[in-house]
């Protein structure tokens, strides 16, 4: 068995192999382009804010729901007995607020 190939086999397969490497370097160029990696670049950025948001709302979304919680029952009638005391304690802070501002005025 014999290995030699012919010269136009030679040609054949360096002709296939220029054109294999002209593909590589072609994509090659694409991937090191300054645009292509700033469009992945932003494209990394924009998914891990969407993540970060979307816990973000979960999150907020969740103590939204734990604190309503404590001031409605299920039936979604108002706790009494939570509402008021914090009803007055806003009440006293807006109270304490608006009586250091005169304070200041004078």
């Amino acid at each position: 068995m014999s290995d030699a190939r012919s010269p136009a086999q030679i040609e054949a397969d360096i002709i296939s192999r220029r054109e294999q490497l002209a593909v590589v370097l072609d994509e090659i160029g694409v991937r090191l382009h300054p645009k292509t990696i700033m469009g992945d670049a932003k494209a990394k950025v924009a998914g891990t804010v969407d993540r970060t948001a979307g816990r973000a709302f979960v999150a907020v979304n969740r103590a939204v729901s734990d604190v309503k919680a404590q001031f409605v029952s299920e039936d979604g009638a108002p706790r009494l007995e939570r509402v008021i005391p914090a009803a007055l304690l806003a009440a006293g802070v807006v109270g304490l607020v608006v009586a250091s501002k005169r304070r200041r005025k004078r």
